[in-house]
């Protein structure tokens, strides 16, 4: 079984503005690097020719967040409800 490699951001960015920069293609700067050419690809999608977020990926991340939150806040209104539920019992 392959171990998943962990990549830092600025790896990241670092390679995607070498794949713009270079005169060489995705590939050969991939395989430069390491890593596959899909990876490189996505890293390209996620990131501008300067290194910098791309809008998409800034609102991902934000649509991530707000899932996360919205995932808080369910939780924590069932909580409340069977709250509720058990003292409204327990006043009779």
């Amino acid at each position: 079984m392959t171990r998943r490699r962990k990549y830092t951001d600025e790896f990241k960015r670092r390679a995607v503005r070498m794949s713009y920069s270079s005169e060489r293609s995705v590939r050969d700067v991939a395989e430069s690097l390491g890593v596959d050419k899909s990876m490189l690809y996505q890293w390209r999608k996620r990131y501008t020719p300067d290194g910098d977020k791309s809008e998409q990926a800034e609102q991902e991340e934000d649509i991530r967040a707000l899932q996360m939150r919205i995932a808080e806040l369910e939780e924590e209104n069932d909580i409340l409800k069977k709250a509720s539920a058990y003292f409204a019992k327990n006043q009779r």
